[in-house]
């Protein structure tokens, strides 16, 4: 949101997205009773319901629609879900859609202002 908003005159554009439950190789980082305990893979490491999961084809998928789409030529800032814009998360509903804490601007510059100062970095200091 901030890098959207900083970028946007430079006619620089950004995105926040979700791409999805993935099992991948990434899990080997994480013990398997951490696994068990989200609910993701049964005792054994086989996943829990794969139905669940994205293939990485899948999960990569909003990311190359996000850099290649015409439907979002002008836009930005916006979080991205299934090839999409995300509708906002519907509390106590499913896990779906974008929560408001994730594109408030007021938080968005205050994450910015923090990396910057944390890492020594600011693109657009």
């Amino acid at each position: 949101v901030q890098l959207d908003a900083l970028g946007r005159e430079a006619g620089v554009r950004a995105f926040s997205l979700h791409p999805g439950g993935i099992l991948t190789p990434l899990q080997r980082h994480l013990p398997l009773e951490e696994q068990v305990a989200m609910g993701w893979v049964n005792p054994d490491g086989s996943a829990k319901d794969p139905s669940a999961f994205k293939t990485p084809e899948q999960g990569a998928a909003t990311q190359v629609w996000a850099a290649t789409s015409p439907q979002l030529d002008g836009l930005g800032g916006v979080y991205l879900e299934d090839c999409d814009i995300a509708e906002p998360n519907v509390p106590g509903g499913p896990r779906r859609g974008v929560a408001p804490h994730a594109t408030d601007p007021d938080q968005a510059a205050r994450l910015w202002t923090l990396s910057a100062e944390r890492t020594g970095v600011d693109a657009f200091a």
